[in-house]
């Protein structure tokens, strides 16, 4: 006669399993339940940082928008500019480039083409087109509508030399050493004042984009700041003229 199931003695299932005890199949069905989620007040909360949080935001609208832009597409023709200059920079090195992850070959050149040019200890004028759109329209006009914007772009003196590809061959050849002599050197290290982003939360709106006019008529759009709720570093920016 078969042994009948006891409530308050718990069967073995598997020798094997010593801590998986079962006393009847029903309770399958509660092992196989999904464990409800956790509510709000369990949660941890995390705050972010400013930065972290401008990354998260533009990453998302901009690879809907513009990120097309960042990469080469394989059925365009890609029209590489000949003879391109940056008015306004013959004495400083400029470079356009990308902070954000959402191509990785295009971030990885970045990082590589910013390291190159930071092992000199010469000063970069570093344009982040993440963090202000007016970057990514000012090097269009640059290099022209018919010209794929790919980053990055590199302007030595005025001139442009190209992108990552170029300004590798450059290095390992010894010619980029050559270009950049001259050049006034900086100290290592990052701003003080910005961390090294170039960009400051706007004092005016903290960052909202948003402010309050008692005798406007209620919240305004900032116009001190860009799309991000950022403004220039003024101790990045005095270095750049």
């Amino acid at each position: 006669m078969w042994t009948p199931w006891k409530k308050n003695n718990p069967t073995r299932i598997h020798h094997s399993s010593p801590d998986f005890l079962c006393s009847s199949f029903k309770d399958i069905q509660n092992l196989c339940k999904e464990e409800e989620p956790a509510s709000q007040d369990q949660k941890e909360k995390d705050p972010k940082k400013v930065f972290h949080r401008v990354r998260i935001a533009t990453s998302v609208l901009r690879s809907w928008n513009s990120w097309n832009s960042f990469s080469k597409q394989p059925n365009s023709p890609f029209l590489e500019p000949l003879n391109i200059s940056l008015p306004g920079s013959e004495k400083r090195i400029v470079v356009y480039f990308t902070s954000l992850r959402v191509v990785r070959k295009t971030f990885e050149d970045c990082r590589t083409v910013r390291s190159i040019l930071r092992g000199f200890r010469v000063f970069v004028d570093e344009r982040d087109l993440s963090m202000d759109s007016g970057f990514l329209e000012e090097l269009q006009e640059i290099l022209g509508s018919k010209v794929q914007v790919t980053l990055p772009r590199v302007f030595i003196g005025g001139r442009y030399y190209g992108g990552a590809e170029e300004i590798r061959q450059l290095h390992e050849t010894g010619e980029l050493k050559k270009l950049i002599e001259g050049f006034p050197k900086v100290e290592p290290g990052v701003c003080e004042d910005c961390g090294g982003y170039r960009f400051h939360l706007c004092d005016q709106c903290n960052g909202s984009r948003k402010i309050y006019l008692e005798k406007g008529g209620g919240f305004k759009t900032c116009l001190s700041c860009n799309e991000n709720g950022l403004t220039r570093c003024p101790t990045c920016a005095s270095l750049e003229e």
